[in-house]
């Protein structure tokens, strides 16, 4: 492919870019247009304004000539740090720079300011950097995967190859950049002002997600972007209704709009993609509209509703309709479909939420995993981190206990109880324990005789009734910690428990 012809001819002595340092066939064969990248630079820094209308489109990456990505990464953070972007201002910042003294030094800068016709255009031709920037991509890429095929190799399967490539692809649509490689530390520290910036105009002191549990969210600070957090328990504790509950509070508060970063998406909740490797999609929103209804479960189940119950039942089935929660109950998928489900879900519908139930139910991609459960574990966790820090979303994996819990007389878990711990431990920022100490206290119910024991059971039962509590084993950017929350097994429900200080002493719903 030959150049793409230029809206106007080059600017007036402007020698030949550093581009050209590439081989001459690269060169004719990369799309590319030098002067477009030309009058985008110059309208930033005739009028620094334009930076805010073109920043969400164009990063440096996008530019083809390494000067002029070094141009714009530095005007950029001129201008998020609210100092001027001119070429007075520059100047200082490229005075030992090599690509530059081949243009003709600083004085480029100034030739670039002044020959920008209008800030009118730079939006058309940011549009057109990308463009460009993103058809270089996919010619690298399709060479990159023909390359690839061609090379017959046993431990190279064509499967492998096909994930990889539709990775690649995905991170292409999404950012105009299929490899990130070594990103500066300028740009990591203006990504992590942004987050914070975020936080701080929230007001409610949450950097990510609300999960809609006050407590829960004030320990862990919302649900972050990029996480991995494991909700661990034995059978009976509720981790299916929680991970649902909190699930369920996000697509419920989902509301969408402009970003601080100024892109278009979720401000509020989000949407949520469910994988349900052990409960059908059916009775997954069967659980959801018990909670939504305040009708029980069981009674869903055997059809065994009262008029009112059933009309409640409707209606909340009517208002949640539109609530984007989707759900995946293919059984047994490896994590390779896991990433690759996910991927297109959050192109086609978006996806703000991941939820996994549970982790045990993967599978891993490679064979040798098979003969070696614990290798085949460490490739599933290490997979469901790729996937956040991919798709840049929190995750959220159940995961099962060993039974070394009901061995002991505090039956409270551990991170030592969680079942090939090593990677579970290793790669999740996040590991939190379901417990409710009311599960277990019923089973030392003694018999009616015991009048002394059955007195002081009771107590206890009174004590812990509709209590749960989450326990945060490990939390990589925060304290570890418990929190205790109510919860209604009739409908599946956690919820917000109120304190003695605050009246009522009752539950809060969620």
């Amino acid at each position: 492919m030959t150049e793409i012809a230029t809206l106007r001819p080059a600017l007036p002595l402007a020698p030949a870019t550093t581009a050209a340092a590439a081989p001459a066939a690269e060169a004719e064969v990369l799309p590319h247009n030098i002067e477009a990248e030309q009058q985008l630079l110059g309208a930033i820094l005739t009028n620094n304004d334009v930076y805010d209308r073109i920043s969400s489109l164009v990063k440096a990456e996008h530019f083809f000539d390494p000067v002029h990505q070094r141009i714009f990464q530095k005007a950029a953070a001129r201008i998020l740090k609210n100092a001027l972007a001119s070429p007075v201002t520059l100047k200082p910042f490229f005075e030992e720079d090599e690509g530059l003294r081949e243009l003709g030094g600083p004085a480029y800068l100034v030739r670039l300011a002044g020959a920008a016709i209008s800030a009118f255009a730079a939006r058309d031709y940011a549009q057109m950097i990308y463009d460009l920037a993103v058809r270089r991509e996919l010619i690298a890429l399709g060479r990159d995967i023909a390359a690839k095929a061609a090379k017959v190799d046993v431990a190279n399967e064509p499967k492998e190859q096909i994930t990889e490539a539709e990775q690649k692809l995905y991170k292409l649509g999404e950012q105009g950049v299929a490899e990130r490689g070594f990103q500066s530390f300028l740009k990591a520290v203006t990504d992590a002002v942004n987050v914070a910036n975020a936080a701080y105009q929230r007001g409610g002191g949450l950097a990510g997600i609300s999960t809609g549990l006050v407590d829960l969210d004030k320990k862990l600070g919302g649900l972050h972007e990029s996480d991995l957090l494991i909700l661990a328990g034995r059978p009976s504790m509720g981790k299916t209704s929680l991970a649902t509950n909190i699930a369920f509070n996000v697509a419920k508060a989902y509301r969408r709009g402009r970003k601080p970063d100024g892109s278009e998406g979720a401000v509020e909740g989000g949407a949520v993609g469910f994988f349900s490797l052990e409960m059908s999609a059916e009775q997954l929103a069967a659980r959801i509209l018990s909670e939504a209804s305040e009708v029980p479960s069981e009674q869903i189940r055997r059809g065994d509703m009262t008029e009112g119950e059933f009309r409640r039942f409707v209606e909340a089935a009517k208002a949640l309709e539109n609530c984007p929660l989707y759900i995946d109950d293919t059984p047994a998928l490896p994590i390779s479909q896991v990433a690759a489900r996910a991927r297109r879900l959050k192109r086609t519908q978006g996806l703000d939420l991941l939820v996994i139930d549970y982790l045990q139910l993967l599978k891993g991609s490679s064979k040798g995993s098979e003969q070696n459960r614990v290798q085949e574990v460490s490739e599933i966790t290490q997979g469901l981190k790729a996937i956040a820090k991919e798709l840049n979303i929190p995750v959220i994996a159940l995961s099962q206990l060993s039974r070394q819990v009901e061995s002991r007389e505090d039956k409270r878990p551990q991170l030592s109880d969680l079942r090939e711990s090593g990677s579970i431990e290793q790669d999740a920022d996040v590991v939190m324990f379901v417990y409710r100490d009311e599960y277990y206290k019923e089973r030392e119910k003694p018999g009616d005789h015991e009048l002394e024991k059955m007195a002081a059971w009771q107590a206890t039962m009174e004590q812990v009734h509709g209590k749960a509590e989450v326990i945060i084993g490990k939390q990589r950017h925060g304290p570890i910690g418990s929190v205790e929350l109510s919860f209604e097994g009739r409908f599946t429900r956690f919820g917000n428990l109120a304190k003695p200080w605050q009246g009522g002493g009752g539950d809060v719903g969620v």
